[in-house]
């Protein structure tokens, strides 16, 4: 018997995989009440890119991490243009139902935010590219951090230039 044919129940693959990746379960659990509509944001989203972050004390950024984030951008050969930035902060009942709605994106990226604050049904680690319903995902500390701590940009950019086909 080899290691690499070990065929298993499907009972006990049940209950080994009790939590995947998609929390099915989230949905049911909350009930509070969910913000749909138009929700604010910065720049066009012309390339169907969304841009998450959350900030208590500005409508979108500091003026820091917005330049941070343009240079971002930049290296990725990208503008505002391309991506909607939205604040969780200002849109408190944000969720995932809804951004599919609104953005229909194609590549959702996380700054400081966990996807399960936005009712996404994944769950993942930072740095990991996630990879569901024909859209790419990706979760990575606050600009802020990402602006202070070198080891960080380059966790960051090897993503991104795998994200967006930068050679």
């Amino acid at each position: 018997m080899s290691l690499d044919n070990i065929q298993l129940p499907p009972v006990l693959m049940q209950d080994l995989y009790k939590k995947s990746l998609i929390d099915l379960d989230s949905r049911q659990k909350k009930t509070t009440e969910t913000v749909t509509g138009s929700w604010p944001f910065l720049g066009k989203n012309e390339r169907s890119i969304i841009l998450i972050v959350n900030q208590k004390d500005t409508a979108f950024l500091s003026e820091n991490d917005l330049s941070f984030l343009m240079g971002v951008l930049g290296a990725c050969k990208l503008s505002m243009a391309d991506v909607a930035l939205l604040n969780l902060f200002k849109v408190p009942g944000m969720n995932y139902e809804g951004l599919m709605k609104q953005f229909s994106p194609s590549k959702v990226i996380f700054f400081g935010v966990e996807p399960t604050d936005v009712d996404f049904p994944l769950q993942f680690p930072q740095y990991k590219l996630q990879n569901y319903n024909n859209q790419t995902y990706l979760c990575a500390p606050a600009l802020s951090v990402l602006a202070a701590q070198k080891e960080q940009k380059i966790l960051l950019w090897g993503c991104l230039k795998t994200m967006f086909s930068i050679a």
